[in-house]
C-alpha cells in the first residue's frame, strides 16, 4: 500500500547490507516525515488548553520571537511553492505519486499550527515550549536520513529531483535554525528569575545558570546576586499546601490513636472479668498504672498519632515524587542498554567481515544513550533535592507555627555539654564502622559475583571458555550494581535517621495545641474581665494552680493584684492570656490585650523598633510614650538615642531601661486592657513615682483603660479602683483600698506589717501636701514627675546643683532632645544617616571570599592525625593497584580464549586464573575496610578536638562577644558546621580519595591499551579543570551564603520561643510567622542556588565523560585492525566506568571545598579573643580573702572599646565585714560595678585591690570562686533543683536543706513531689521569679564566701519577703563584707556606708545619717521613698 503511495520501495533490508548502507526514500518520507507531525498535532490541544489556563498578561514583542515566526513564515512559503510545483507538474495522469501531495499540505497546516502555537505562548512567562522544542529534535534527527539520501542521490548525478531536494534541504536549514533560536530564552518583565523564562534546551541542560556561575567567577557572589524563589516554592505557599493536606490525614491518625485506646480497654476489661479475683485484679491495676507512669515519665507512651507526616508529605509533593520516579525509571531502563551496546561492539571487533559503519553506528548510539540517561539522572536529581529542600522548609515553618503555641528549649553545661557530646561521637564513631564493614560487604559483592559467575560458568562446562564479550559485559552489568550497592548503607543509614526524626516530628506537630476554648472574648459585654469559677494548672499531671476564681473587673478600672512570693499572681495573669491549662471554669475578655511581662522581653533591634513592635509611626504619641516612661534621659546617653541598637534579649541595657521599654512598648499600641505583670519591680522610687502618675496612675496615658497592675509597691495602692489580694492561687479578699482597710482583714495586717517594717506609716499619702522641708529638694508631688525625676536620672547633671536650675536646664534640655528626635526622623526619611559611634550593636556576619585557605585544610587534617592519614592513603592506593591488576588479569584471562578451546584448557592455568582474579578482588575489599575503618576514626577524632576548642574558645570569650554576637551564630557554628564535619565532610574527603585514585587508575589502564587516547585525555582533561575553576568559586560562595542566612533562622526561633506570652497577647503571631518565612525563604534562596550549581556542573561534566565514551568507541572503531576484543572490552568496559566515577570526583572536589568552609567557620571561632587566663601562676595566698577589704583605686570601666566610659574613676576604701549599700539612677553603673568585681569587663584605668591582691593579677576562677552573687536577674539552669544549688556536689542534702530554710524555701521545697529532684525548666520558667531569686540566696548560702555581692536581688519580691531575706543575710553573712545595689532604700537604711553613683562617678559615700544630714542626692531619694532618718526603718 505504501509502495503505491510513495511509487517506490518502502522497506527491504538488502538496503541495510553493504558497505554503503541507507534507508529507502519512501520509508523516509513516510514514517520519518509522520513521527514528529504526529507528535506536534496530537500533542497540541493539550497545549493549548494549558496556554488557556496559566495565561498571562501578554508579553511584549521581542526580536526573538519575530525571528521564530519569520523563519516558520518561510517554512509555510516553501510548503506552499512545494505544492505548486507538484501541481505544475501533474499533467492529469498518475505519474505524480500521492506522497508528493500530501506532504506539503501536511506541512502547510503544521507549520500554521506552530504560528498560532508560538503566537500564543505571548501569553506565558515561560515563551518556549517544551512540545514544540521537542517537535523541532524530533524534526531534525528524523529529517538527517533524508537528508544524506538526497546527498548520496545528487553526488550519483541523479538530478531528476533537483527542484525537490533544494527545497528539502532549505526547509532542513530552517528547521536546525528554529531548533538553535529555540535553546535561547526569552526574558520576561514580570520576573528577573532567569529559571522562569528559559527554555526547553536551557531548563534541561541547567545553561540559564550560566550567567551567575560566570559572575560568581569574576567576583564572590552576595546575597543580591542570588534570585529570588519561584511563588510555588516559597514557605507561605508549601504550607498552606501542606497544612491542608495535614488536617486531613492528622484527623484520620487521632481516629486510630482513640480506637487503639479504646481496644486497649476492652482488653483490659476482659482480662480482669476472666476469673481474676479482687485481690489480683487490684494488683493489677497498680501494676499497669505504675507502668503507664513510667512510661509517660520516660516519654515512650504511644499514644500519639501516628503515620500521618509521610501521607501528608507525598499528597503534598506527589506530582514532584511521580516526575522523578519517572525520570530514574528511564534512566535506569537505558543504563542496561549501554552492557548490550558493549556486546556488539566487543562482537564487532572480532568480526573482521562486519562494515564499519556498525561500529560508528554503535559509538552514535553509545553517545546518544548517555547523552538522555545523563539528562534524566540531573533532572531526577534537580527534583529530589527541590524536593528535599521544600520538605525542610515546609518542617522548619510548621515547627515555628506551633511553637506559638508550646514548645521546649534546653541550654545545659560545659561538663554536660561534653558527655553528651562524648556519647553522640561514640555512637557516630559505632555508625561509622558499621558503615564500614556495610561497605566492605557490599564492595566485595561485585567482585564475588564476577568470581563466582566465571569460576561457575568454567567449571560447569569444560567447553565454556571465558572471552571478552561474555567477561566484559558481565563486568560491565556488575558494575551497574556497584554505585546503589555503595548507596545502600547510606539509604538505610538515612531510613534510619528519618523513620526517628519522623515520629519526633509527629509527637510533636500532632500533639493537641494548648485549649484556649476556656478564654472567651466577647465584644457585647458589660464587663472588661471576667473570671467564673476559673481553675487553670501549668501541668495536667500537677494540682490547679489557679483555683475557683470569681473576679469581675469593669472597663476602665485600675486593679492591683497583691499577694506573697509564690501566691499566683503571675499565674493569673498568664490563665488569662490563655497560657495555662483550663481544669473548669473560664474567663471572658471584651477587647484586645497588651501585656508587659515580669521578665522583660526586648527583641534584636533598634530601641525605636522595640516600641513601636510593628506599628506605624504616630510622632505625637511616640513622644508622649517616650517622656512619659521616663526614656527621654536614657536616649541621651545610648549611641544613636532611639536608634540604638539593642542586643539579644536587651543584653546591653540595665534591668530598668528593659522594664520600662517593655512598658512603653504596651502603652504605645492602643488596645482595650493592659496586663501589667509588676512593672515597676526593676525601677527606682523617683522613676517608678514618675511612671505611675504618667503612664498607669488615674491622670496617666492609659487612663479610660482596663488595667490589671501586679504589685509589691503598697504605697500606690491608695490610687487604684479595686485591690485583690491572692494567696495559694485563690483570691482571699478584694475591694478599694479604703473598704480594706476598714475590713481589718488579711490585707490590713499585710500592711501594717509593711509599714512596720520599713517606717512608712502614711507613706501612701507622703508629700501629698507638704512644704519643702529641710533638704531643700523636696518639691509638691505634681512637680516630681515633670522636673525632679528628669533631674535625678540625668547622668549629664551635676547633682550639686540647685533645684531651680536643674529643673531648667532639664526641661530645656528634654524640649531639645524631642526637637532633634522629630528633625532625625525626618532626616532619615531623606538620607541614610551615619551611624553614632556605638550604635550598631550586632556586627555582621562575617564571610569568607576566595578560596578556602590552605591552613584551613592543614587544620581538619591536623585534627584527624597525621599517621591515619598516611594509613588511610597506603591502603587506597593499595585498593587501586589492586583495581589495575584485576583488570590487566581479566583481559588476559579473556585471551586465553584464543589459544585454548574448552577441550584443551589446562585445569591449572584455568584454577590460576581464577584463584589471582579472586585474590585481588579480596584485596580490593580488605583495603577499602582498612582505609575506611581509620577514617572514621580519624573523623571522629576531628570533630571531637574541634568541637572541644570550640566549646573552650566560646566559654572563654568575653562579655562583649555575646553582646555583638546572636545566639543563632553561635548555636550555628555548634548545630550546622559541626554537624557537617561530624557527617557530611569525611564521607566526602573519602569519596573524593576512591574517585581520585579510581580515576587515575582507570586512565592509566586505557592509556596503556591504546596510547593514541591521550590525545583526547589532554584535551578533555584542560575542559574539565575550567569547568572546575567556573564552579568552585560559586558553588562555595552560595555555600557560605548558606550558612550566614541560616544564622538568623536560629536567632529568630530563639528570640520567639522566649517572647511567647508576649507575642501571643498582642496577637502578632501572623507577623512573626511572616518574618521567619521570609528568613527561610533567603535561606532557600542560597540553597536552591547552590542544587542548581550542582545540576549545571554535573550535566557538562557527564558530558564531556561521554564524550570519553564515544572517542574510545570511535577509536575501537577506526583502529579495529589492530585490537583484539579483548582491549575492546577492557578499554570500553573502563570508559563506561569513568563517566560516573569522573562526574563524581568534581562533585566530590566541589563538596570538599563548599563543607571545609564548616573548619573555616569553626576555626574563625575557635580564634575569638579570649578573656583572662582561668588560672595564672599567680596563684592568691591560700585562704584568700580572708578579711574581705576591697579598694578601688580611680577604676574606670567600659563596655566596649568604642564605647565611652562607664565608670570614670572611682575610688574608695571597703573594710572588713563592712556593709554598704550602692544606689543610683537607672544606668548610673550600679551593675558595672559588680562587672567590674568579677571581671566579668576588664578595668580601662586604675585597679581593684582585695586584701591586699591586685584582682587584674590572678586568674579568674581563683577571683570568682572568692565571690559570691545574688544577681539582677536571677540565673537557674534546666535539670533537678539540687544541681542548681550545687553543680558540683560539693554540700551533703543536710546543707542544701538548711540553705533553702535559710532562703524561706523549705516549705515550698518540701511540699514538691519529687523534692531537690524537681525538674527545673529552662531558665527556671517554672517557678516564680521570687521563688527563683530565693534560689540563687539559696545557693549563696552554700557557698558562704567572704565577699557577697547583692544586685538589686530583691526587686522581684514582696516587702515581707525582703524583710526576711535581710534579716537572714545580715545573720548568716555578719563576718563577710557585702555590697548591696538597691531600689528600695529601705534594704539598705541599716548599712554602714552609702555609695551614691551618677553618671559612672562616686558622688556621696558615708554613713547613712551623715547622708541624710547633708542637703545632697541621697536626701532626697531619702524623702522620695518617705524616710526621714536611720531610726524610721527597722532593717
Amino acid at each position: 500500500m505504501l509502495e503505491k503511495f510513495c511509487n517506490s520501495t518502502f522497506w527491504n533490508s538488502s538496503f541495510l547490507d553493504s558497505p554503503e548502507a541507507d534507508l529507502p526514500l519512501c520509508f523516509e518520507q513516510t514514517v520519518l516525515v509522520w513521527i514528529p507531525l504526529g507528535f506536534l498535532w496530537l500533542l497540541a490541544p493539550w497545549q493549548f488548553l494549558h496556554v488557556y489556563r496559566t495565561k498571562i498578561n501578554r508579553s511584549s514583542i521581542t526580536k526573538l520571537y519575530l525571528a521564530k515566526q519569520v523563519l516558520v513564515g518561510f517554512l509555510l512559503i516553501l510548503a506552499a511553492i512545494e505544492l505548486a510545483l507538484v501541481l505544475t507538474e501533474d499533467s492529469g495522469q498518475a505519474t505524480v505519486p500521492a506522497i508528493r501531495y500530501t506532504n506539503p499540505s501536511l506541512y502547510l497546516g503544521t507549520w500554521l499550527l506552530v504560528l498560532l502555537f508560538q503566537h500564543s505562548r505571548l501569553w506565558c512567562v515561560q515563551k518556549d515550549s517544551w512540545f514544540l522544542s521537542l517537535f523541532w529534535i524530533l524534526s531534525v534527527l528524523c529529517g538527517v536520513f533524508q537528508f544524506q539520501t538526497l546527498i548520496r542521490t545528487l553526488l550519483k548525478g541523479n538530478n531528476s529531483n533537483l527542484a525537490y531536494s533544494c527545497l528539502f534541504f532549505i526547509c532542513y536549514a530552517l528547521n536546525v535554525l528554529i531548533l538553535i533560536l529555540s535553546a535561547f530564552s526569552e526574558k520576561d518583565d514580570s520576573s528577573n528569575n532567569p529559571s522562569f523564562t528559559a527554555s526547553f534546551l536551557s531548563s534541561i541542560t541547567f545553561s540559564w545558570y550560566d550567567s551567575i556561575v560566570l559572575k560568581g567567577y569574576k567576583q564572590p557572589l552576595t546575597l543580591e546576586d542570588v534570585w529570588d524563589l519561584d511563588e510555588n516554592i516559597k514557605t507561605k505557599t508549601l504550607v498552606s499546601k501542606f497544612e491542608k493536606c495535614m488536617a486531613g490525614e492528622l484527623q484520620k491518625a487521632r481516629k486510630a490513636v482513640q480506637r487503639r485506646q479504646r481496644g486497649r480497654a476492652q482488653r483490659n476489661s476482659r482480662d480482669r472479668l476472666h476469673g481474676l479475683n479482687k485481690n489480683q485484679s487490684q494488683i493489677e491495676d497498680i501494676l499497669v498504672l505504675e507502668d503507664v507512669k513510667k512510661k509517660e515519665k520516660s516519654g515512650t507512651t504511644e499514644n500519639f498519632p501516628k503515620a500521618w507526616l509521610v501521607k501528608t508529605l507525598f499528597k503534598t509533593f506527589y506530582v514532584i515524587l511521580l516526575k522523578s520516579f519517572l525520570l530514574k525509571l528511564m534512566h535506569d531502563l537505558l543504563m542496561f542498554l549501554n552492557p548490550q551496546l558493549l556486546k556488539l561492539l566487543i562482537s564487532f571487533a572480532n568480526n573482521r567481515d562486519a562494515y564499519v559503519w556498525v561500529g560508528y553506528l554503535y559509538s552514535v548510539l553509545f553517545l546518544v544513550v548517555a547523552l538522555i540517561q545523563s539528562l534524566c539522572l540531573q533532572n531526577y536529581f534537580q527534583l529530589c533535592f527541590m524536593l528535599g529542600t521544600s520538605v525542610r522548609a515546609t518542617i522548619m515553618a510548621s515547627v515555628y507555627k506551633k511553637i506559638l503555641k508550646y514548645f521546649a528549649w534546653e541550654p545545659s553545661f560545659k561538663k554536660q555539654v561534653h558527655e553528651l557530646r562524648k556519647k553522640e561521637l561514640k555512637s557516630l564513631l559505632t555508625l561509622g564502622q558499621m558503615q564500614t564493614i556495610t561497605i566492605f560487604l557490599l564492595y566485595l559483592s561485585p567482585v564475588l559475583v564476577s568470581v563466582i559467575t566465571f569460576s561457575v560458568y568454567i567449571l560447569v562446562n569444560s567447553n565454556n571458555v571465558l572471552d571478552a564479550e561474555k567477561a566484559f559485559t558481565s563486568i560491565t552489568l556488575f558494575n551497574i550494581l556497584r554505585f546503589p550497592l555503595s548507596m545502600f548503607p547510606m539509604v538505610i543509614t538515612s531510613m534510619l535517621q528519618a523513620s526517628v526524626s519522623t515520629e519526633r516530628l509527629e509527637k510533636y506537630l500532632g500533639g493537641d495545641d494548648l485549649d484556649t476554648s476556656a478564654i472567651r472574648h466577647e465584644y457585647n459585654f458589660d464587663k472588661a474581665v471576667q473570671f467564673s469559677e476559673a481553675s487553670f494548672t501549668w501541668d495536667r499531671d500537677l494540682e490547679a494552680t489557679i483555683r475557683d476564681v470569681n473576679l469581675d473587673i469593669m472597663p476602665g478600672q485600675l486593679v492591683a493584684v497583691v499577694g506573697t512570693v509564690g501566691s499566683g499572681k503571675s499565674s493569673l495573669m498568664s490563665a488569662m492570656l490563655g497560657e495555662m491549662e483550663n481544669v473548669h471554669g473560664h474567663i471572658t475578655i471584651k477587647g484586645t490585650i497588651a501585656y508587659v511581662p515580669q521578665q522583660s522581653w526586648i527583641q534584636n533591634g533598634t530601641l525605636k523598633d522595640n516600641i513601636l513592635f510593628g506599628s506605624e509611626l504616630d510622632e505625637k504619641k511616640y513622644q508622649q510614650v517616650l517622656e512619659a516612661c521616663a526614656l527621654l534621659p536614657d536616649l541621651e546617653v545610648l549611641p544613636g538615642g532611639d536608634l540604638a541598637e539593642i542586643g539579644e534579649k536587651g543584653i546591653n541595657l540595665s534591668g530598668g531601661q528593659k522594664q520600662r521599654i517593655s512598658l512603653a512598648r504596651a502603652t504605645y499600641q492602643n488596645s482595650d486592657i493592659y496586663v501589667l505583670d509588676d512593672p515597676l519591680s526593676a525601677v527606682d522610687a523617683h522613676v517608678g513615682k514618675h511612671i505611675f502618675n504618667k503612664v498607669l496612675g488615674p491622670n496617666g496615658l492609659l487612663k479610660g483603660k482596663t488595667r490589671l497592675l501586679i504589685t509589691h509597691s503598697i504605697h500606690f495602692l491608695p490610687q487604684v479602683d479595686e485591690i485583690v489580694v491572692l494567696g495559694n492561687g485563690t483570691i482571699l479578699e478584694k475591694g478599694s483600698y479604703s473598704t480594706l482597710l476598714a475590713k481589718k482583714g488579711l490585707f490590713a495586717k499585710i500592711l501594717k506589717t509593711s509599714k512596720k517594717q520599713m517606717g512608712l506609716e502614711g507613706e501612701a499619702t507622703v508629700n501629698e501636701d507638704s512644704e519643702e522641708d529641710d533638704c531643700g529638694l523636696m518639691p509638691s508631688v505634681e512637680e516630681i514627675p515633670e522636673e525632679v525625676a528628669f533631674l535625678t536620672m540625668r547622668r549629664e547633671n551635676s547633682l550639686h546643683r540647685t533645684l531651680s536650675h536643674s529643673s531648667r536646664s532639664s526641661s530645656r534640655h528634654r524640649k531639645f532632645l524631642k526637637n532633634s528626635l522629630k528633625t532625625r526622623n525626618v532626616n532619615t526619611l531623606k538620607e541614610e544617616e551615619e551611624l553614632v559611634k556605638g550604635q550598631k550593636l550586632i556586627k555582621k556576619e562575617f564571610i569568607q571570599t576566595g578560596k578556602v585557605k590552605l591552613s584551613v585544610y592543614l587544620k581538619y587534617l591536623r585534627a584527624m592525625g597525621l599517621c591515619l592519614i598516611v594509613f588511610i592513603i597506603i591502603a587506597y592506593v593499595i585498593n587501586a593497584v589492586a583495581y589495575i591488576g584485576s583488570n590487566l588479569w581479566l583481559s588476559a584471562w579473556t585471551n586465553d580464549s584464543k589459544t585454548y578451546n574448552g577441550t584443551n584448557y589446562p585445569a591449572s592455568q584455568r584454577d590460576l586464573r581464577v584463584g589471582v582474579y579472586g585474590a585481588l578482588g579480596l584485596v580490593q575489599g580488605v583495603s577499602v575496610l582498612l582505609g575506611n575503618l581509620c577514617s572514621a576514626r580519624a573523623s571522629t577524632h576531628a570533630s571531637n578536638i574541634l568541637h572541644k576548642q570550640l566549646l573552650t574558645n566560646i566559654l572563654r570569650a568575653p562579655m562583649s562577644f555575646f553582646d555583638t554576637t546572636p545566639t543563632g551564630r553561635i548555636v550555628n557554628r555548634f548545630a550546622g558546621d559541626i554537624s557537617m564535619v561530624d557527617d557530611t565532610l569525611p564521607l566526602s574527603l573519602r569519596s573524593w580519595i576512591l574517585c581520585f585514585l579510581g580515576i587515575i587508575s582507570t586512565l592509566v589502564m586505557i592509556c596503556m591499551a591504546t596510547p593514541i587516547f591521550i590525545t583526547v585525555i589532554i584535551p578533555l582533561g584542560i575542559i574539565y579543570t575550567f569547568v572546575q575553576m567556573f564552579y568552585v568559586a560559586t558553588s562555595r560562595q552560595l555555600k557560605r551564603l548558606d550558612s550566614v542566612t541560616r544564622s538568623p533562622i536560629y536567632s529568630h526561633f530563639s528570640e520567639t520561643v522566649s517572647g511567647l506570652s508576649v507575642i501571643r497577647a498582642f496577637e502578632h503571631q501572623q507577623r512573626f510567622l511572616k518574618h521567619n518565612e521570609v528568613g527561610i525563604d533567603t535561606n532557600q534562596k542560597c540553597v536552591f542556588s547552590w542544587i542548581v550549581s550542582n545540576r549545571w556542573l554535573a550535566v557538562r561534566l557527564e558530558l564531556i565523560g561521554n564524550l570519553i565514551v564515544f572517542f574510545a568507541s570511535m577509536m575501537m572503531t577506526i583502529y579495529r585492525d589492530t585490537l583484539s576484543g579483548d582491549t575492546v572490552g577492557f578499554v570500553l568496559s573502563n570508559a563506561l566506568n569513568i563517566t560516573q566515577t569522573l562526574n563524581w570526583l568534581v562533585r566530590m572536589t566541589s563538596e570538599v571545598e563548599t563543607n571545609i568552609v564548616a573548619v573555616e567557620r569553626i576555626n574563625e571561632y575557635i580564634k575569638v579573643e579570649n578573656e583572662a587566663p582561668w588560672v595564672t601562676d599567680k596563684r592568691p595566698p591560700p585562704g584568700w580573702p580572708s578579711k574581705g577589704e576591697i579598694q578601688f583605686n580611680n577604676y574606670q570601666l567600659r563596655y566596649r572599646p568604642e564605647l565611652d566610659l562607664i565608670l570614670k574613676g572611682i575610688t574608695c576604701d571597703i573594710k572588713s565585714m563592712e556593709k554598704v549599700g550602692v544606689v543610683g539612677r537607672t544606668g548610673a553603673g550600679k551593675s558595672s560595678l559588680t562587672n567590674a568585681l568579677f571581671r566579668i569587663l576588664e578595668a580601662a584605668g586604675g585597679q581593684i585591690i582585695i586584701d591586699g591582691v591586685d584582682i587584674a593579677s590572678i586568674g579568674l576562677h581563683d577571683l570568682r570562686e572568692k565571690l559570691t552573687i545574688i544577681p539582677q536577674d536571677p540565673i537557674l539552669f534546666s535539670g533537678s533543683l539540687r544541681m542548681n544549688l550545687d553543680p558540683f556536689n560539693n554540700h551533703s542534702d543536710e546543707e542544701i536543706w538548711k540553705a533553702l530554710e535559710l532562703a524561706h524555701l523549705k516549705s515550698f521545697v518540701a511540699g514538691l513531689q519529687l523534692g531537690l529532684s524537681h525538674k527545673v525548666t529552662e531558665a527556671g520558667d517554672n517557678l516564680s521569679i521570687g521563688q527563683r531569686q530565693l534560689l540563687c540566696l539559696a545557693r549563696a548560702l552554700l557557698r558562704k564566701s567572704k565577699i557577697l555581692i547583692m544586685d538589686e536581688a530583691t526587686a522581684a519580691v514582696d516587702v515581707e519577703t525582703d524583710h526576711l531575706i535581710q534579716t537572714t543575710i545580715q545573720k548568716e553573712f555578719s563576718h563577710s563584707t557585702t555590697i548591696t545595689i538597691a531600689h528600695r532604700l529601705h534594704t539598705i537604711m541599716d548599712s554602714d556606708k552609702i555609695m551614691v553613683l551618677d553618671n559612672g562617678k562616686i558622688v556621696e559615700y558615708g554613713t547613712p545619717n551623715e547622708l541624710l544630714k547633708n542637703s545632697g542626692p541621697f536626701c532626697l531619694m531619702a524623702k522620695e521613698a518617705g524616710i526621714e532618718n536611720v531610726n524610721s526603718t527597722s532593717l
